[in-house]
């Protein structure tokens, strides 16, 4: 199961007011990943990382996948990895890794609220569920009355316009919430909540001034919540290590028994990671950046002049954008950005160049560079063109 655009904004993650029973209940009863990040803070490339278990560079995914943008999966879909040894595979909502749905390897694609009649005909079969939820994506509805123990997050002004959004987004999470609940029990109705290995998560942080479409951490935190009670993936823990949204596929299928192909970059969520490493390249525009994230230190490459963060065209439709656009419009002060997330954890002091961190500085530079010629990211051969430059040069 995934949402859009609400990182880790849930109560299970320590946001009183938020009212997501289902989710808490889902928490309670399996594994809570409190430092789960995904490889992209946009739709189309963090949701082609789950589907492929790869980076975004690496999967063809390196921004939007709808009309107008035309990114698509280049690599096999989860769908079909599972079609492939005898699994049904169902897509109930929308995908946003390809243009074309219908070459991803589902058997078959549904709305939301299907779920209940696919389990009920497909008893003893082997089932890849697919459910996307469309809730919390903007444009959000009315306000309303804030809710006891509203936050505003750090990185957003207190004001109130942030609280009307806040809001705002919460009654969505709710929504979502509550469809959540549907389908899960509809897993408990079929008979196959304990052997079925549900997994919940977020493609990117908070559609917010600051957070969706950067890399600082809120643009790359996401929910992860996993339950297998017939695996042992049970009983309301929390994995306090860094692990990657890459990791989630390999874990499904070593789950499921099934080999894991080699050309996967990720790795089970049991092993946790000493760092983990996100991405952005296109999505209003071409804005590529690549960063390395360590338990205390995050370090990012920006490969282009532009706004010093990307605030895409929804977001600034929002009340907290228009009550100060110079505040993110400003040009991009630095190429690269060095931040101590202990002592400063709204990334707001580029350490870059100081001489007392220097030595963390090149550590991470070197492990970026390594990383991308490990991956082959083609931004290392220079700029990359998209789906309609190509198109535009052929024509």
């Amino acid at each position: 199961m995934t949402t859009h655009d609400i990182g880790r904004h849930l109560h299970c993650y320590g946001r009183p007011s938020v009212v997501s029973p289902n989710l808490d209940a889902l928490a309670r009863e399996g594994l809570v990943f409190a430092r789960c990040f995904a490889t992209a803070p946009q739709c189309s490339p963090s949701r082609a990382s789950l589907a492929s278990g790869m980076y975004p560079h690496s999967n063809g995914v390196m921004g939007l996948a709808h009309g107008g943008f035309d990114w698509e999966l280049s690599v096999p879909h989860a769908a079909a990895l599972f079609a492939a040894h005898g699994f049904e595979s169902h897509l109930f909502g929308g995908q946003h890794v390809s243009p074309h749905p219908e070459r991803l390897g589902f058997t078959q694609i549904h709305p939301v609220d299907a779920v209940t009649e696919v389990l009920g005909r497909a008893e003893g079969k082997r089932l890849y569920l697919e459910i996307n939820f469309e809730e919390t994506h903007r444009p959000y509805p009315p306000a309303g009355k804030p809710p006891a123990g509203l936050e505003i997050p750090g990185y957003l002004p207190n004001i109130a316009e942030a609280i009307e959004e806040m809001t705002a987004v919460e009654r969505t999470i709710t929504a979502m919430d509550d469809a959540a609940g549907r389908f899960l029990e509809a897993l408990d109705r079929a008979g196959r909540a304990r052997d079925a290995f549900v997994v919940f998560t977020t493609d990117h942080g908070l559609a917010m001034p600051r957070a969706k479409c950067t890399l600082y951490d809120p643009g790359i935190e996401v929910a992860l919540l996993a339950r297998w009670p017939a695996g042992g993936v049970s009983g309301g823990g929390v994995q306090t290590q860094m692990v990657s949204n890459i990791d989630i596929l390999p874990t499904l299928l070593e789950a499921a028994g099934i080999s894991i192909p080699d050309r996967l970059q990720g790795q089970a969520l049991s092993k946790g990671r000493d760092s983990i490493f996100a991405e952005k390249t296109f999505h209003s525009y071409y804005d590529p950046m690549r960063c390395v994230r360590n338990a205390r230190y995050k370090y990012i490459r920006n490969f282009e002049s532009a706004f010093a963060v990307e605030v895409p065209a929804d977001i600034q439709a929002g009340p907290i954008f228009r009550a100060d656009p110079p505040r993110y419009s400003r040009d991009r002060p630095s190429m690269v950005e060095l931040y101590d997330l202990e002592a400063d954890p709204l990334e707001m002091q580029n350490l870059d160049g100081r001489p007392d961190v220097a030595a963390i500085e090149k550590e991470l530079r070197d492990r970026l560079w390594q990383w991308m010629r490990d991956t082959r990211d083609p931004l290392l051969d220079g700029p990359i063109a998209s789906p309609k430059y190509r198109s535009a040069m052929e024509s």
